[in-house]
């Protein structure tokens, strides 16, 4: 079996060279997958991972913008259209200086997984741009998003493709590039997810992939007859899906200890309450300011410059910020302080060494594609409410969103079942390939 998943590993690898966020991807499914088709003569000899592996189209260009000083710019945009199977193309757009084919296209082959096991009818994808919006004034960033919506407008639509926000795209973005393809459509349509409430947004939308991963942590303590009630968090990221993380693990009882970016982490032995994320929400999204003044305000918190906070004991942990930011050495860290759950907010944040480590000590491990699927579960949800020209409330939106995660765990469950113990890694991959490659099989070979 080893030599069967390597031999497929290197002939993904002969057409993807430089390319290492990507093949992290594919590895970590193939090894979970390749054995479960062998096992199931329906998709041996089909090469379904294969083509999966492969996206159906891949887009590149050119955006010109004109900064404040009259200089102009210029950036790289993609839009990975990865497969389309089960619905259009589902999956956010990412702007930040890191931005690249491999970054891309491991985002939107984990997309595929994750759009299917939502149970929702959508495809996956991403896009992005190499522009990072820190720093820019109002001005320049909608200069960029209606540059980049020039070109990318004529590749996405409502039944085709439907982008969303992803890190450094938020409401503001999304409403300059909504105005942008309405402008060059000359149509109100629901081709962008992440819209304001007044303009097409679904309530639960920017709180949606923060509260998800902690319905998704709910429902893996209950196989243990826990809950987050009066448990110690540890959380990374201090951006909106780790804002929101925080929000439920609160309302949930949870006593939330640490925040961070990309400068550091604060540490709260008293805990952030609802009125310390409260003062977070203003310093990051209005003010633009990093987490280290968090201490200037409660001055008994701590603030750990350059580091990550997987050292802090804790019971759960939430790595909310970014790919591969808990390591080996974290992970083996975290389970030597007791740490028994964690529950992945931002896209592959874990290591494959660190994934191990969770395994070999029978952590309760969610990978981001099961435990982060909120966000786009209640993406598809607008544009459910996008297609019925009507809302739904926050109470039944948050109904829907809970509902799906449980549903996503019981999946996960199913296919990931070893004894007492859930792998849920295995369980994800195999549900998620298993709707998608029934859909495959069933239109030929396109």
């Amino acid at each position: 079996m080893k030599q069967i998943i390597e031999q497929f590993i290197t002939d993904v690898e002969k057409r993807n060279q430089y390319e290492p966020e990507f093949m992290q991807a594919v590895r970590e499914v193939a090894e979970n997958v390749i054995p479960y088709i062998v096992q199931h003569d329906i998709y041996h000899g089909k090469n379904i991972l294969m083509r999966m592996a492969e996206p159906e189209r891949v887009v590149s260009f050119r955006v010109p913008w004109i900064d404040d000083t009259g200089e102009i710019r210029v950036n790289r945009g993609f839009r990975i259209e990865m497969n389309s199977a089960i619905g259009p193309y589902k999956g956010g757009l990412r702007f930040h200086e890191s931005v690249n084919l491999s970054i891309l296209k491991f985002l939107a082959f984990e997309q595929v997984f994750k759009n299917a096991l939502t149970t929702l009818p959508m495809g996956g994808g991403k896009g992005g741009a190499d522009f990072d919006p820190k720093g820019k004034s109002d001005g320049e960033v909608m200069r960029f998003c209606q540059s980049f919506m020039t070109e990318l407008f004529r590749h996405i639509g409502p039944n085709r493709d439907i982008p969303a926000g992803d890190i450094g795209v938020g409401g503001r973005e999304i409403g300059y590039m909504f105005g942008q393809y309405k402008r060059l459509k000359n149509e109100f349509t629901g081709v962008l997810t992440g819209k304001g409430i007044s303009w097409g947004g679904s309530m639960i939308r920017p709180e949606a992939t923060g509260y998800g991963a902690v319905y998704f942590a709910e429902n893996m303590l209950s196989t243990k007859s826990d809950g987050l009630q009066g448990k110690s968090v540890v959380i990374s990221g201090s951006g909106n899906v780790a804002q929101y993380a925080a929000e439920k693990c609160i309302l949930l009882g949870a006593k939330v200890l640490t925040l961070s970016d990309s400068s550091g982490y604060v540490m709260d032995p008293d805990g952030i309450d609802a009125d310390k994320l409260a003062f977070v929400m203003d310093l990051k999204n209005n003010k633009r300011e990093r987490i280290s003044k968090y201490v200037d305000a409660y001055p008994r918190a701590s603030f750990h410059a350059g580091e990550r906070p997987w050292g802090v004991p804790c019971d759960v942990a939430f790595p909310c910020a970014t790919q591969n930011e808990l390591d080996e050495n974290d992970a083996k860290q975290l389970a030597a302080n007791g740490c028994f759950c964690v529950s992945e907010g931002a896209n592959m944040p874990s290591t494959p060494q660190a994934i191990k480590v969770f395994h070999a000590n029978k952590i309760l491990y969610a990978p981001g594609k099961a435990s982060n699927a909120g966000g786009v579960a209640v993406s598809g949800l607008e544009m459910a409410q996008n297609s019925l020209r009507y809302n739904w409330t926050r109470e039944e939106v948050d109904e829907r969103l809970q509902a799906i995660m449980f549903d996503i765990h019981k999946s996960c469950v199913a296919y990931g079942q070893n004894g007492d113990h859930v792998n849920y890694e295995k369980g994800a991959n195999i549900a998620g390939f298993v709707k998608v490659a029934d859909a495959m099989l069933a239109q030929g070979v396109v």
